[in-house]
């Protein structure tokens, strides 16, 4: 069974009528899995989805959609797999934009570290 068929499928399950971009949809995915998180992926299709099915968008105004979700994946400031900013102890300084090149760390105070966790 190729992609195609799976899709006619899915369609006669779910009881719909609709053309699907494939391209256009997994073009999505991959940018908002590698800009955000790998589970953004399906999630991100899902809400394409549905926000085309809510607004009854033909393909023009589908693409306009993904579109717009694309540029905001694109532009997610966020490395994939960086934690969520809520989950992120807020009295640590962020100093990301400090230059760390030649920093010196000290072996022995690494080591004893580890050994008291």
């Amino acid at each position: 069974m190729n992609l195609h068929d799976w899709i006619d499928e899915v369609c006669d399950v779910l009881d719909i009528d609709t053309e699907v971009d494939e391209g256009l949809v997994l073009d999505l995915a991959r940018v908002a899995a590698h800009n955000v998180a790998r589970p953004a992926a399906p999630i991100t299709a899902y809400l394409l989805g549905y926000a085309a099915g809510s607004q009854d968008a033909d393909p023009e105004a589908v693409e306009e959609l993904a579109a717009r979700a694309q540029v905001l994946a694109e532009a997610w400031d966020r490395p994939a797999g960086a934690p969520d900013p809520d989950d992120i102890n807020d009295e640590i300084p962020d100093d990301r934009a400090v230059d760390h090149t030649g920093d010196v760390v000290d072996d022995d105070e690494d080591d004893q570290a580890d050994e008291d966790e």
